[in-house]
């Protein structure tokens, strides 16, 4: 093999592995980054992983939201119609929390009780994220519940 051929056959070597390289970073940025929609029932089943950090949907539970006065610790529970899963939060909440409303908490578990990092509560009267409402309707099948139409329900 000539000299010429030698060093480009080197480059090429070279710009592969970088490649791949490059492809592997991003791969393990963004597996980190990922945080699956997960129910409080599917939590409860050891779906979602001890230590993994992932988002609780469902409905705010009525009469679960506890907050002492003066700070900014709150708990609350979450409910998919067959299970009710404890969050606690420290911060302020979304001005559109409040209970049997949809919500959307990213966190870990810690023991029984997930600690959330981030709450999004719905919008306006009628909305309700798409991952959760497609498990709210499972949910409200199994016990025979009435559900609200697919257009209120994803606008």
């Amino acid at each position: 093999m000539n000299p010429v051929r030698r060093r480009r056959l080197l480059w090429v070597i070279a710009l592969v592995v970088a490649a791949g390289i490059a492809t592997t970073l991003v791969a393990m940025a963004l597996q980190r980054n990922i945080a699956y929609l997960y129910t409080p029932s599917e939590v409860l089943r050891g779906e979602a992983g001890e230590h993994a950090r992932f988002r609780l949907g469902g409905m705010v539970a009525a009469d679960s939201f506890k907050r002492a006065p003066g700070s900014l610790e709150a708990t609350f529970r979450v409910t998919d119609g067959d299970a009710q899963m404890p969050v606690r939060y420290t911060g302020i909440l979304p001005d559109l929390f409040r209970e049997k409303q949809a919500v959307v908490a990213t966190g870990r578990m810690q023991g029984d009780t997930f600690v959330a990092e981030e709450i999004l509560a719905k919008h306006d009267e009628t909305y309700m994220p798409k991952e959760v409402a497609d498990k709210m309707g499972v949910a409200h099948k199994k016990h025979d519940v009435a559900t609200p139409t697919a257009e209120e329900g994803r606008n």
